[in-house]
């Protein structure tokens, strides 16, 4: 994948997540493309540690572990500023 498939994955999994997590009011497009792409890794990670696969490309595996991933993230970071 190039950088403008990360960007774009990135972008749409962070947007999907903070809609699910209800942060979408204060979370911009560079925070949302941040969140997806780290929120790619850490789901990756995780569904690797589960027998699965991570992120394989520009497919709708990819965006759903990215999205998954990304609100674990969220969550995570919530968890903390509480």
């Amino acid at each position: 994948m190039g950088i403008c498939s990360w960007l774009i994955l990135g972008g749409i999994a962070g947007w999907l997540a903070s809609i699910i997590k209800g942060t979408n009011a204060r979370m911009g497009l560079f925070a949302n493309i941040a969140t997806g792409i780290v929120g790619s890794m850490l789901g990756g990670f995780i569904f690797n540690l589960m027998g699965g696969s991570g992120v394989t490309g520009f497919n709708l595996w990819s965006l759903l572990v990215a999205t998954v991933g990304s609100v674990i993230l969220i969550s995570i970071v919530q968890a903390i500023r509480k």
